[in-house]
């Protein structure tokens, strides 16, 4: 059935912790992935780097061996999966795209094991044990969007939740959902007097998205503490699936390992979009500005 003539489709998303060995996450989000088809979704998001702990805590060029090709030894077994369940799959990956350069990137795989596309993420953060700078070179593909067998779907990843402009660029790509793997939590020394504010930002950010574009929004986190005590970060999982008025269809807790599925009416874009017509009223003539990196 042509994308446009689908009513809905179903998201789903895995949120859990990792361990120190590759091997074995790969292997435990295999099971987790065919669950979720079981549950019935039909596109599935991992969280970012889930084939490893968060290794951006320390700057470390040892750890640049946990980089792997597109395709490569992780899109290839979710390949597999996707073929054996029908599932499309979002798969994120650390690419290495060739010696010395490598991104944070993001494979799309179809229901049929087919490699979609790749997106490369945009923007890189360095801040205190995020140390992305170190290891990830800019996304030079642009914002995009991908068919699959359910959904044409948008892919972007972790820090890009922050900007209106990646979600606002792909959502005109023509994506029904927009998915954001995630890799966020607290430092230890301020969970207490910030967490709570900085847990609510995440969300009300990123479900500001999905009202401003009339369009599903699902955000994969993972859940546990890595690092050690006083330097290493409590990932806070709540991921989420909001649908094109910022409200919740599907919720995940703070500390548990979770599998969220989400039936994802088209329709519902087009009845917010009708009523909230956000794209009629743009001023395109008078943005010519946001192309600047700050106002004169």
């Amino acid at each position: 059935m042509p994308l446009l003539e689908r009513r809905s489709f179903r998201a789903g998303l895995i949120q859990t912790s990792c361990g120190p060995d590759p091997a074995e996450n790969l292997s435990r989000t295999i099971d987790l992935v065919r669950e979720a088809a079981r549950r019935g979704a039909q596109v599935i998001c991992l969280q970012e780097l889930f084939r490893s702990q968060y290794f951006c805590r320390e700057e470390s060029a040892d750890l640049f061996d946990l980089a792997e090709t597109i395709p490569g030894p992780s899109t290839e077994a979710l390949a597999r999966i996707a073929r054996e369940h029908a599932v499309a799959v979002v798969v994120p990956v650390f690419e290495k795209r060739d010696t010395g350069v490598y991104h944070n990137s993001a494979a799309v795989i179809d229901a049929d094991g087919s490699l979609t596309g790749i997106y490369r993420k945009m923007h890189i953060p360095d801040d205190p044990l995020y140390f992305e700078k170190f290891y990830f070179t800019p996304g030079d593909l642009g914002f995009r969007a991908f068919d699959t067998r359910y959904a044409r779907i948008g892919v972007l990843i972790c820090w890009d939740q922050w900007y209106p402009e990646g979600a606002r660029l792909t959502a005109m790509q023509g994506a029904q959902i927009l998915f954001y793997p995630t890799a966020i939590g607290w430092h230890p020394a301020e969970k207490e007097q910030y967490g709570a504010g900085q847990r609510e930002a995440w969300r009300t950010i990123q479900r500001g998205h999905a009202i401003a574009n009339g369009i599903w929004v699902a955000a994969a986190n993972r859940v546990g503490f890595e690092g050690p005590r006083e330097r290493g970060l409590e990932f806070w999982g709540s991921s989420f699936i909001s649908d094109p008025f910022g409200q919740l269809a599907a919720d995940a807790g703070v500390a548990s390992e979770e599998i969220l599925v989400a039936e994802c009416p088209v329709a519902r874009m087009e009845e917010v979009r009708r009523n909230w017509p956000f794209f009629r009223d743009r001023r395109i003539d008078a943005y010519g500005g946001i192309t600047a990196r700050w106002g004169s």
